[in-house]
């Protein structure tokens, strides 16, 4: 993994990028807690444009640099993220989460330890634009979308318990709501039922894994991101 540091001249910033994988038709990279991956109404600098001029600056790349959105992590979470170089890796990566060809693996640290050490959560979650809150249903609600996702717990230390989520469908704000539908809120998500905020505005929830075909030369990948080392998160590196 390789981190690098927009040049700002003498202008400070805590920016940055965690290289985990690159070619000519992929930036793969590790991102922070707090951050966008794609711009919104806050105007704050996203992801994708840290990783347009980190391209721009390594290559010296002369005008636009086209860089892609392939997939999104909410803005409190961490871990993987893919963006595509070309236009042609956009469209074969999206037709693979689209289909679902990808495997996604996710740590969460939870306060409360799982009914059972392993199991699968089907709901039906609805989704409440106005206040950006997702409510998941035990039964088929006609507004809702079917939900699923395996889980095992890994670890305990202390007050805290690591567990792997393994995400079969892909919804708004789908672990963080079905962990919590099982009174396991994840450490920091005060949307959800966590009693306080991490120090960092973030929630230990982080994308640990994803496998997926090359877009270009069809070689499987398997890309893993180091989880961060603060908070609760420190108890399980």
């Amino acid at each position: 993994m390789m981190r690098w540091l927009p040049d700002r001249g003498n202008m400070a910033t805590t920016n940055y990028i965690d290289v985990l994988f690159e070619d000519n038709h992929l930036l793969i990279v590790n991102k922070p807690v707090g951050m966008l991956v794609q711009g919104d109404a806050t105007g704050d600098e996203p992801l994708v444009e840290i990783g347009k001029q980190y391209i721009k600056e390594k290559y010296n790349k002369p005008g636009a640099v086209f860089l892609g959105v392939v997939h999104r992590l909410d803005r409190p979470v961490s871990g993987v993220v893919v963006f595509a170089r070309t236009s042609k890796a956009l469209a074969r990566m999206n037709e693979q989460f689209r289909d679902k060809k990808t495997k996604k693996t996710y740590w969460a640290i939870v306060a409360q330890k799982p009914p059972a050490t392993s199991g699968r959560l089907v709901h039906w979650l609805v989704k409440d634009e106005k206040r950006n809150k997702t409510t998941a249903h035990a039964k088929e609600n006609k507004e809702g979308k079917r939900s699923e996702l395996d889980y095992q717990l890994i670890k305990n230390q202390g007050p805290y318990y690591l567990i792997q989520v393994n995400p079969i469908t892909g919804r708004p704000h789908q672990i963080r709501v079905q962990l919590a539908s099982m009174d396991c809120a994840i450490v920091g998500d005060v949307k959800y039922g966590s009693p306080a905020p991490n120090d960092d505005g973030g929630i230990c929830l982080h994308a640990k894994m994803l496998e997926f075909v090359h877009p270009v030369t069809k070689e499987t990948l398997r890309i893993e991101a180091n989880a961060p080392e603060t908070g609760a998160w420190s108890l399980f590196c």
